[in-house]
């Protein structure tokens, strides 16, 4: 059995947050116990004193001047029914009953259980006026496994989440409906069931149930999860893409990048220079990286060799083409193959840190607010019974902590910055299968010898598609309050929204890296491939086969042709001298982890149950394993 997790209202991590989400038990702090039942003891003796206080003896929101009166003037009402409870009762009954109005599907149960959990932890601060038996009934509904239903559309993010806290809270006296064991049932079912009882709300308890940022920190705090997770899948996907183009490596130097010291940045390029230890495509010599050429049946010498499903070749550059570049053909051959003669990549592949690295930061942020709000007071009024006070308005102090502006623009950040990672993927994956930009691959990764084949053009469509959808979506909810309760609360924070689309947009970010690690693992193979074809015939042949290659074709008799020939006898001797070439250590864990569900694609065929295992591997986390490989 998984150790319980102890909520003292001080010390509730993401980690342990997550825990519970998938199912790990809470137990409350007997240390942090007396400090609950202190403030709800002044709370019962103020009530008993006739003080006036925001939400015990007056009402909610714009009814705040209403006060409580000592009997219902409705009991004078021809048949109204008799009263079984207090005013002070009826008045929290009625604030969870009449505000548990959200629509639309119902919330994950993970983040139902987080936001139980999150509800708990804050009303264990001893500042909120609830009873211990109240949080014992909390901690038993949520160890029971009972999951309130709750919508997800209805919260502003102030006063906190109160209509889907209610929808919480709803079930703790009986009413609303909930899952336990799979099954949607009546409030007061899933309590028989789980062996529980429906419990009254004593003074505040309402309000302190239904007044927070649960699910927008719940939200919040298991979107951070995943998106920890997809940085480091989009570094392990830049790095295979990199492999895969034979990429430059002195844009990642550590000296580099501490000359613009930005966190994030630091971090990816240190992370991509471990994933592509060990790498000998990286850094290769342009000239010796061979194009792509269709295979014919006389591409290839012998048996094992015309295996091969593609052929390979070079461009050679003739003298009178080399004025006021013989320095550059001192150190470089005169052969153009895949890769251009040029210093640097693409802005996709040379900014990797700087795109990666922003978005890094940006997740960082948003951690060390939901950090701190795990751990806060987030209802109102806050309760101080040890404070020495005139007054009571001293001691019970109405503030603004159940705002989400913290929240809400920790997760507009964060928002922002999902679809420039999933765009930098996108554009990387396109540049794989782009005949014009993918450094003499073939057009969409695929032989298509007879003209009748796709390869995976389309799933570049996917990725745009997914990356248009995302940008559509950045638009922050935080910008635009909408004011509510007669304009009592005349600015909200509109958080829950903003956290609720972080959380499912992080899901489809997962989708793009996915198609971009499937599609560079294919471009590794044929990079890789076509590189040690090149340096397998170079050890078996000599310089007049080569030179066929180089040709495209038998060679022809000119003048110049000795020089021509031996050129190409010092490419011949440079690859035949070459070690194997293969992908960083890493890279090359994760490209087998794909093959294991993906096998490469030598032909056209049915894409769709290889884009459904790519995109499991990622949100299983099963890829990750490759980084052990570091």
């Amino acid at each position: 059995m998984t150790p319980p997790i102890r909520l003292d209202g001080r010390s509730l991590t993401r980690a342990q947050l997550v825990a519970v989400a998938r199912g790990t038990p809470v137990e409350l702090d007997e240390r942090q116990l007396p400090a609950v039942a202190r403030a709800a003891a002044f709370l019962a003796e103020q009530v008993r004193r006739e003080e006036p206080i925001y939400g015990v003896s007056t009402g909610f929101g714009s009814n705040a001047d209403r006060l409580l009166g000592a009997h219902r003037l409705r009991d004078a009402l021809p048949g109204a029914p008799a009263a079984n409870e207090t005013l002070h009762e009826e008045l929290q009954r009625n604030l969870i009953e009449t505000h548990a109005v959200c629509v639309g599907e119902p919330f994950a149960p993970e983040i139902v259980r987080a936001m139980l959990c999150i509800r708990i932890n804050t009303l264990m601060r001893g500042h909120s006026g609830v009873r211990v038996e109240t949080l014992q009934a909390l901690a038993a509904m949520l160890n029971a496994g009972i999951v309130p239903v709750v919508p997800q559309l209805g919260s502003v993010g102030a006063s906190g989440d109160l209509a889907p806290l209610s929808h919480l809270a709803i079930v703790l006296l009986g009413g609303g409906e909930a899952f336990f064991r799979g099954e949607r049932l009546p409030g007061a079912e899933a309590l028989r069931r789980a062996g529980l009882a429906p419990i009254r709300l004593s003074y505040k308890e309402g309000l302190a149930l239904n007044n927070g940022t649960a699910q927008m920190l719940a939200c919040g705090v298991l979107a951070l999860d995943a998106l920890e997770k997809l940085l480091d899948v989009a570094d392990l996907a830049a790095a295979m893409t990199l492999d895969a183009f034979a990429g430059r490596m002195g844009a990642f130097a550590e000296e580099v990048h501490a000359l613009r010291p930005h966190p994030g940045q630091v971090q990816v390029a240190a992370n991509l220079r471990a994933l592509l230890r060990g790498s000998t495509l990286v850094e290769i010599p342009y000239h010796l990286v061979p194009r792509f050429r269709p295979w014919s049946p006389g591409s290839w010498d012998t048996p094992e060799s015309q295996a091969l499903r593609f052929d390979i070749g070079w461009d050679w550059v003739p003298f009178q083409q080399r004025h006021g570049r013989e320095k550059f053909y001192r150190r470089f051959r005169p052969f153009r193959g895949g890769k251009k003669h040029q210093p640097q990549d693409s802005y996709s592949l040379r900014c990797i840190p700087q795109v990666h690295g922003a978005v890094r930061d940006a997740v960082a942020q948003a951690a060390r607010v939901l950090d701190i709000e795990l751990n806060a007071l987030t209802d109102n009024p806050i309760v101080f019974p040890d404070a020495q006070a005139e007054y009571v308005e001293q001691q019970v102090v109405s503030a603004g902590h159940f705002h989400g502006m913290p929240l809400a623009l920790a997760m507009s950040y964060v928002k922002a910055a999902i679809p420039v990672l999933a765009s930098i993927s996108e554009r990387r994956l396109n540049k794989l299968v782009d005949p014009a930009t993918n450094d003499g691959l073939p057009a969409f990764l695929i032989g298509n010898e007879d003209s009748t084949e796709s390869g995976l053009m389309i799933v570049q469509y996917t990725a745009a598609a997914i990356v248009n959808d995302l940008a559509s979506r950045a638009h922050p909810t935080s910008v635009y309050s909408i004011p509510t309760s007669a304009n009592a609360e005349d600015h909200v924070s509109m958080g829950a929204n903003e956290a609720r689309h972080v959380l499912a947009m992080a899901d489809d970010l997962g989708k793009v890296l996915a198609l971009e690690l499937m599609v560079a693992a294919q471009a590794l193979d044929l990079r890789r491939d076509m590189i040690n074809a090149a340096r397998d015939l170079a050890r078996r042949a000599d310089a007049r086969t080569l030179a066929a290659k180089v040709q495209g074709g038998p060679l022809p008799e000119h003048a110049g042709h000795a020089g021509f020939l031996d050129e190409v006898e010092g490419l011949r001797a440079e690859l035949a001298q070459a070690p194997e070439f293969r992908p960083g250590h890493a890279v090359a864990a994760a490209h087998a982890i794909i093959r294991q569900e993906i096998g490469f694609l030598g032909r056209d065929r049915a894409l769709d149950h290889d884009v459904a295992r790519a995109v499991e591997l990622v949100r299983s986390g099963r890829i990750l394993q490759a980084l052990a490989a570091r």
